[in-house]
């Protein structure tokens, strides 16, 4: 946040999308500028073409400011590609029996971030994106939401530990300080949807979010007001979009149109006398076009997105959390909005599914308020709340007046 204004920078395989947003006060974040370009130079959630990414983000940028009337220089970015992979970390530190306060907490996490820091070393070329404690526990009781205060002998903290790929990250960082921004933070996709999207209940009780894009379908998995678990399946809607252009032989701009206009996830008794015209890779659009039923474009898109769906549930199942989530699914990302596919997903995961759109942003307009937006709209809600999510830094109050004796006071404050 930087004087009331918060950006956020959604780097998808299909688009490229800025939100510009107005935060006052506890209320939710008000959208004031908004651009959008198709992308061009990423795939599969990763930049393959610096140059083209760089202009595809100067556009949408460009876009959002002059709507807005406001200069951005920080933004907080999304991150689909780079493989991001889920690990669990718990530490303990000595509390010698006095109260829990900010320095303890501080000492906790930074002995977590040590903890995973060496891990890495052991992994190379992986860089941290978040470490987002889950739970606390002092002298093995766990389920403490807040230890401050409280006393004990041993305080323990688990970390949910996110890591992606450092290069690709560092990727997406050049091309964004070539557009002399800087990126504020990296968030992943379905973090980010689930923070948009997920009611207060879902959060608590268990939920998962399956953030289906472009290029990727990413999953995450909230239980208790954290997300625990995050994973990413390097399949999407344009997998469709490609399978319908080879299956029909008709240009890839002709297959997303029929996908978008006639495309159905579940076939309808009614597909069969309906057809469709198939203009042909290569020839002239005065040219005859080839005429189909529509069964056969649902008989193409059908076994894909059952596929990717079959998908999250056996990573679902690996993971260990499929249980912990409950039965519970929302779907958010443009692909999702192929009708049909919240059905087929309620029989392939067999859970309660609805589609999922951002809920927590004020000021969008009904054609940015779908589901294909919940991650640019969930990047604003991290921005605003992510300074009071993790007890960091002590309050102003709580910083002493510089010196030693301010030092001296704080010290003896924490220990006796």
């Amino acid at each position: 946040m930087k004087g009331g204004i918060a950006a956020a920078l959604d780097v998808g395989s299909s688009k490229v999308c800025c939100f510009i947003a107005r935060a006052e006060g506890a209320a939710m974040p008000r959208v004031i500028g908004i651009g959008q370009q198709a992308s061009r130079g990423i795939k599969g959630g990763a930049i393959v073409d610096l140059e083209q990414a760089e202009i595809s983000v100067l556009n949408a940028v460009h876009a959002a400011e002059q709507m807005a009337g406001e200069t951005i220089d920080r933004v907080v970015v999304n991150l689909s590609g780079g493989y991001p992979a889920s690990s669990s970390v718990g530490v303990e530190v000595s509390l010698n029996g006095h109260e829990v306060g900010e320095a303890d907490l501080r000492r906790a996490l930074a002995y977590g971030h040590q903890t995973q820091l060496q891990r890495q070393d052991d992994d190379h070329g992986r860089q941290m994106i978040h470490s987002i404690p889950t739970g606390y526990s002092i002298d093995g009781n766990r389920g403490i939401r807040d230890p401050r205060g409280m006393f004990g002998d041993q305080l323990g903290v688990h970390m949910h530990i996110i890591t992606a790929s450092a290069g690709a990250v560092r990727n997406v960082s050049i091309c964004i300080q070539r557009c002399h921004l800087e990126p504020a933070a990296f968030v992943v996709s379905p973090y980010a949807s689930g923070l948009a999207s997920l009611v207060d209940d879902e959060l608590e009780l268990g939920a998962t979010v399956i953030d289906m894009g472009g290029g990727t379908t990413t999953i995450a998995v909230f239980y208790e007001h954290n997300v625990i678990f995050t994973d990413v399946i390097p399949v999407g809607g344009q997998h469709v979009t490609s399978d319908i252009a080879r299956g029909l032989s008709t240009p890839l701009v002709h297959a997303e149109r029929m996908k978008t206009l006639y495309g159905h996830v579940i076939a309808a008794p009614t597909d069969e006398r309906e057809l469709i015209d198939v203009p042909q890779v290569g020839e002239d659009d005065s040219s005859e076009s080839q005429q189909i039923p529509r069964s056969l474009l649902v008989g193409i898109i059908q076994p894909r997105v059952e596929e990717t769906l079959e998908l999250v549930r056996s990573r679902l199942e690996l993971s260990g959390f499929d249980k912990v989530a409950g039965r519970r699914v929302v779907l958010t990302g443009g692909a999702c909005q192929l009708p049909g596919t919240r059905e087929l997903a309620s029989t392939v995961l067999d859970k309660q599914v609805r589609i999922g759109r951002p809920t927590h942003v004020s000021g969008l307009a009904e054609a940015t308020a779908g589901p294909a937006y919940a991650a640019c709209a969930g990047l604003l809600n991290y921005a605003v709340t992510a300074e009071v999510a993790v007890p960091g830094e002590p309050a102003p109050a709580a910083r002493e007046a510089g010196g030693l004796v301010g030092r001296l006071g704080h010290w003896l404050r924490e220990h006796f």
